[in-house]
């Protein structure tokens, strides 16, 4: 428990100092660094237990990637997600796998594959944080999410093909390939199977007796290891059913049922979750290093080698390898397929940003939490009890790749976007103006026909005749301001309104808090107060 509290702690140490130091240096490179110090100094030590760490980390971080990706950019480019997250994969591990086996001729072939099959996932929780500095333009983003999305179960998934080949000493590709299928179609079909199964039965019963805010959160908390346990039960993919989770938790969210301060907190506590997990994972990259380095150094021996900048050596050769296998692919595929959707017209090769744009997806595939935490469960020995293959190197080498990787995005990513000029996204305004439009109309038909009920057989339903008379004036003006010809004014002019408000409702806070350090008001009240104008200035700024 006091580990536990100390990773804690850790994480949000690292995050204020992330945003303390002078040089922006994403966040993950910070943990990391705090990890290792952490190891260096301090008598602290976890050992982790490879299963367990893979349990408690990566079903809820695929399932929030599923659940919060957005689906329609996600169909839109489902071409260019599925050539980096299916067809990279597999170019990267059989690449990947005969160069890392080459030049460290110590680690066996099964191992080299695994280890690249590890490194393929991508971490778009990385980019995002070196995205402080340069904006990465949305749809770029959206590429890179779905990519993440998808990859992080294939290249999990032929991680452990080549884990169970080392283990056994055989691999059958006709085996292989119909038991991929079968994982991959049985975890998706569990994991979207239990997800609307716990909603639906969650629904049925909030409508029967009731719903519980606290409860709700907990069941969105407990379905992605409930998918996973489920899958990884039946023969199926868990990690493939916690993705499926995600995406169904956003179909059933679709249908409204859960009450709006549940949908705000619950939101609250994923993003809690999905700070610390991610946080936890990177310190614990850095505290494993100390440790680990000198076990990885005596197998580097083994290829006649003592000095440890072979390691390093090694750690550059393979990232500097994996973003080259990353260019060249997207250089074939993408430019083609992807930036001539994107709006460009004529050759691909007369697209003047086009290189940069090519080498910027190149150097955003930063490696992260998944590929630590696939790392971390090789098993420790084989079935037959021999200690598992050049497992303190592979674990070594991966770390420093995803130390290396978010190097190369934080450096790289700047210099290639920055002054990029992109064809412009597509507007979203005309949707927009129509669900505002709508959502209008039919307030106004239900305040009418919440005012006949409210007033019917009243002596003063002129009261409420006017109350509802001046609610329907507020949705009319919207409707006027999303069905006229001048809508770019007013939605600027909805705007400026937008920031009076934000103003009006923070200086409203600050009077609440001041009249509580006076102590003219209690706290009971301060605080009911000031949840109410959280909440609003929450609508007003999103």
């Amino acid at each position: 428990m006091t580990t536990v509290l100390l990773l804690l702690l850790a994480v949000v140490v690292t995050a204020s100092l992330s945003r303390m130091l002078p040089v922006a240096i994403p966040r993950p490179l910070v943990q990391i660094a705090f990890g290792a110090a952490i190891g260096l100094v301090a008598p602290l030590r976890v050992d982790l237990d490879p299963e367990l760490f893979f349990l408690l980390f990566l079903p809820p971080l695929l399932f929030l990637d599923g659940w919060r990706i957005p689906k329609d950019e996600l169909a839109r480019d489902r071409g260019a997600v599925l050539e980096l997250a299916l067809g990279l994969v597999v170019f990267t591990v059989l690449g990947m796998g005969l160069l890392i086996h080459w030049i460290i001729p110590a680690m066996p072939l099964g191992v080299a594959f695994a280890l690249a099959a590890v490194l393929s996932p991508t971490d778009p929780i990385a980019v995002s944080s070196i995205a402080r500095r340069v904006p990465i333009p949305k749809r770029m983003m959206h590429i890179l999410e779905g990519e993440s999305l998808l990859n992080d179960a294939s290249g999990l998934v032929c991680f452990r093909f080549a884990v169970a080949a080392v283990a056994t000493g055989g691999f059958s590709l006709v085996d292989a390939a119909l038991t991929f299928v079968w994982m991959a179609a049985g975890g998706l079909f569990i994991g979207a199977t239990v997800t609307l199964a716990i909603m639906r039965t969650k629904e049925w019963i909030g409508r029967r007796f009731g719903e519980d805010s606290g409860s709700n959160i907990l069941v969105s908390l407990l379905i992605p290891f409930a998918a996973y346990l489920s899958a990884e039960h039946l023969g199926g993919s868990g990690i493939l059913a916690a993705v499926a989770a995600g995406l169904a938790m956003s179909f059933a969210e679709a249908s409204g049922q859960a009450l709006a301060a549940t949908r705000i907190r619950r939101r609250a506590v994923w993003d809690m979750i999905q700070f610390a997990t991610n946080g936890v994972v990177f310190v614990l990259l850095g505290e494993q290093l100390p440790a680990i380095v000198p076990n990885a150094q005596q197998t580097v021996a083994l290829t006649g080698h003592t000095s440890p900048f072979w390691l390093i050596g090694y750690v550059v050769a393979i990232a500097l390898a994996l973003t080259t296998l990353r260019f060249l692919w997207a250089a074939v595929s993408l430019k083609l397929t992807w930036y001539r959707r994107w709006g460009g017209t004529g050759s691909p090769a007369d697209q003047p940003g086009l290189l940069r744009l090519v080498l910027a997806m190149s150097c955003a595939g930063a490696r992260g939490a998944v590929t630590l935490a696939g790392i971390l469960t090789l098993p420790f020995v084989l079935p037959t009890g021999e200690p598992f293959p050049a497992r303190d190197l592979a674990i070594v080498l991966a770390m420093g790749v995803i130390v290396a990787s978010l190097v190369i995005a934080s450096v790289g990513l700047p210099l290639l976007l920055n002054g990029l000029t992109l064809p412009a996204e597509p507007s979203h305004a005309d949707e927009e103006s129509l669900a505002r439009t709508a959502a209008a109309e039919a307030a106004i038909a239900r305040l009418e026909e919440v005012q006949h009920l409210m007033a019917e057989g009243r002596p003063d339903a002129d009261r409420y005749v006017d109350i509802a008379a001046r609610l329907m004036d507020l949705y009319r003006l919207r409707i006027d301001q999303n069905s006229g010809d001048d809508q770019v004014r007013a939605r600027e002019d909805a705007a400026i309104e937008r920031r009076m408000r934000v103003a009006a409702v923070r200086a409203s806070r600050e009077a609440v808090w001041r009249l509580l350090r006076e102590r003219r008001i209690g706290s009971e009240i301060a605080s009911k107060l000031v949840q109410e104008f959280d909440l609003l200035e929450t609508r007003y700024v999103a």
